[in-house]
């Protein structure tokens, strides 16, 4: 009979050895190491502009509510 913790053993050196191996290895930087902060950023100033010029530049009528700027007529008959 083969004891769990002995069965896996094996398995823990490979992936130690893998760990080590790859921490070793030079790390290339991807596009997201080199770009990724600039392109969050750029993308909230695109944000904030977009919706800055919306709502102090378009004159669009917030709030569709008439109460207080319909009165009624009188009812005829």
């Amino acid at each position: 009979l083969v004891q769990p913790y002995r069965a896996c053993e094996g398995c823990a050196r490979g992936i130690q050895h893998t760990a080590v191996r790859q921490a070793h290895r030079k790390h290339e930087p991807t596009f997201h190491d080199k770009y990724g902060t600039m392109v969050l950023l750029g993308g909230a100033a695109m944000f904030s502009a977009v919706w800055g010029y919306v709502f102090t530049q378009l004159n669009i009528e917030w709030g569709f509510s008439p109460v207080g700027r319909i009165t009624p007529r009188e009812w005829r008959e």
